[in-house]
Formats: C-alpha cells, sequence, structure tokens
C-alpha cells in the first residue's frame, strides 16, 4: 500500500457542547466504530479509532470498499449495522471475535454498512489540509456511484433542519448530532468538531462499586433497575468523578458494604452462564481482556439520578453522569417504566435520501 496518506491515522474528534452551535456544517452522530478506510488498488484496510485494524472483522465490507470507493483514498467514516430500521451496536461488538468462521458467519447474517463523512485523499493527493467545504464536495463526487453498504452521510447547513434531526434520528438508535466549521482542515486526533448528544435521567438502584486503578477509592458505581419480573437488572455505570470526590465516596458509601456476595441481587454473578443471560457485573468480555472487573457488593439501599444519552437494549449505551442522589426514592420505584422511548424512526430513510 502507498497513498498519501498511510495508515495509522487517528480520526479527528469532537467535544461536547449543550446546544448545536449556528453557521456550521451539520450532520448526524453515528453509534457505530469509527473507521478510517485506506484503499490502494486491490488493498484495503480498515483502521480503527485507536489505530488498530478492523479489517479482518468485516469481510463484507472490504469487498463492497473495493467495488464502491475510488481505488485509490482515504476515507473517514463509520461502521454501522442496522436491523429493522435502527443502529444496532450490540451486533457490532459481536463482530470482534477470534474466530474466522464466526466473523464470516456473522457478516452474512448481519452484513455491516460503512458511511463516509470525510475524505483525507483521492488519487496522489492529501486534502487533509484542505477546508472541511471542499473536502465534502470531494467526498460527494468519489462516492456519487457508490451503492449500498457504502454510503455517504447526508448533511446540512440550516441549523433549523440540524435541530430536527436531533429529534428525529433518536429513534433511528443516532447518538446526536455533530457540528463542524466549514473552514476547518482535517485535525487528527484535535476534538475541533462539536457533538450534541441527548441527555436524559433515570432514578437507579446503587447496587455496587469498583475500585480506581490508582488505589482504594471508588472507580466507578454499579447501577441496577428492576425489570418487569422484579429482577435488578444491571444497567451500567457511573464513573466521572473528581479524586477527592472518589475518595468521599468510598467513606460514605462504607456501611452498604456487604462482607460476601451472597444475599445480594446480583450474587450469581459468577455463573457464566449467569453473565451471559442478565449481563451481570464482574465477567471478561473480548473488549476488557485481562482488565479487573471484580466489584465490591453494596446493599442495594440507595438511589442515584443519573444523566444517560440513550439505551443500547436493555443497558446504557455509554457511562452515565452522577447528578445527585435521591433520598426521596425508594429503590423498589427504580424501574424500567420510567425510561423515555424516542418516538421510532427508520434508518433507511435518512440512508436514503
Amino acid at each position: 500500500m502507498d497513498l498519501p496518506v498511510m495508515p495509522p491515522v487517528k480520526p479527528m474528534l469532537a467535544k461536547s457542547a449543550a446546544a448545536i452551535p449556528a453557521g456550521m456544517q451539520y450532520e448526524a452522530k453515528w453509534d457505530g466504530f469509527r473507521a478510517i478506510v485506506f484503499r490502494d488498488g486491490d488493498e484495503v484496510e480498515l483502521g480503527s479509532r485507536s489505530g488498530k485494524p478492523l479489517t479482518r472483522y468485516f469481510p463484507e465490507l472490504v469487498g463492497a470498499l473495493r467495488e464502491q470507493v475510488p481505488p485509490r483514498c482515504v476515507l473517514d467514516g463509520e461502521i454501522v449495522i442496522a436491523r429493522d430500521g435502527r443502529l444496532d451496536f450490540d451486533a457490532l461488538l459481536e463482530r470482534i471475535h477470534p474466530a474466522d468462521s464466526r466473523v464470516r458467519h456473522l457478516a452474512e447474517v448481519t452484513p455491516a454498512g460503512f458511511v463516509a463523512f470525510d475524505l483525507l485523499a483521492l488519487g496522489d493527493e492529501s486534502v487533509m489540509e484542505q477546508p472541511l467545504s471542499k473536502r465534502r464536495q470531494a467526498l460527494v463526487k468519489a462516492l456519487r456511484d457508490a451503492q449500498p453498504p457504502v454510503f455517504t452521510a447526508p448533511v446540512t447547513e440550516d441549523l433549523d433542519l440540524a435541530q430536527d434531526w436531533f429529534q428525529r434520528f433518536e429513534g433511528a438508535g443516532l447518538d446526536g448530532i455533530v457540528a463542524k466549521r466549514l473552514d476547518q482542515p482535517y485535525a487528527p486526533g484535535d476534538r475541533t468538531m462539536i457533538k450534541v448528544k441527548h441527555e436524559r435521567t433515570a432514578d437507579c438502584v446503587l447496587a455496587g462499586l469498583r475500585l480506581h486503578k490508582s488505589g482504594p477509592v471508588v472507580g466507578s458505581l454499579l447501577l441496577g433497575l428492576y425489570d418487569a419480573e422484579g429482577m435488578l437488572q444491571h444497567v451500567g455505570v457511573c464513573a466521572s468523578f473528581p479524586m477527592a470526590r472518589r475518595a468521599a465516596l468510598m467513606t460514605e458509601l462504607e456501611p452498604l458494604r456487604m462482607e460476601s456476595v451472597e444475599g445480594h441481587p446480583w450474587e450469581a454473578w459468577t455463573s457464566e452462564e449467569a453473565q451471559s443471560a442478565d449481563r451481570l457485573p464482574g465477567g471478561p468480555s473480548r473488549w476488557t481482556g485481562k482488565k479487573d472487573l471484580s466489584w465490591i457488593p453494596l446493599r442495594p439501599e440507595r438511589v442515584i439520578e443519573v444523566a444517560y444519552d440513550h439505551m443500547q437494549a436493555d443497558r446504557f449505551r455509554h457511562t452515565a453522569q452522577f447528578r445527585r442522589w435521591r433520598t426521596d426514592r425508594e429503590p423498589a420505584e427504580c424501574t424500567y417504566a420510567q425510561l423515555e422511548e424516542p418516538v421510532s424512526y427508520d434508518l433507511t430513510e435518512m440512508l436514503g435520501s
């Protein structure tokens, strides 16, 4: 492979904002695997956000990209899987599997797509120094004949339309809106874009904690919600605390600490079968590897209000944010019924545009 922009390349990133800013280019924030595509003739490589290759996990995309994108190009975009008109991030996670036979089976059962939203190189020329406005024009021209599963991300410069997208696209599993300056060159690894994500709140049961990697202070708080059968399900964690707050929380929560997991709603977490069925905490995965996932059980007697962006199946898609203790709420009141469901929106309608 011999391209004007060679792997690995760190993608340009975004910083969070509370509102969509005016005077920019807007597009959906895709909930998939960020990927840089490198094509040089028959050679195709997919690089992840961290620079690690994704190529072997998406053989169907390698073939499609070889057919659908220019012979020599570098594209920035998102690998996604859609089911029933919605993005399915869990299906993407299943693709990161060590067995080639499993990967190829899933490539047929749940094929992935690639949504391109930036161009880094075309032919023998790097366009990274060009403003976004010119890169966008070149991207649209380069992919004008592309067919599914290769897509060009819809964009707009209309703030009102971006606000409308922000509300409507959530029903298709999209994260929010990304705003980009039209005069901005491509800046690998820099947070020069703006992302505005959905935020909702939920009252959750505090059921455990993990220690911080630096020592005996709180690393993350384990959150639960009761399902329709009255089972406390593990729904995610909140983890962003200043170090002083981590130490204070450790002291504050000491009275809730249980000597063992016996009698805890998640006492079955040591069972591999239970972890697979209920996604209980403490189990390794292909993503966590050898990371220490041991946890300290707490009596599930306190309620936390957390902010979250959206759900993926029965869990928070990303780390939740601590908002406040809810001493006025009983743990039994913390059920899935409180969660707001976005209005459904068919992803194919968006990509078809």
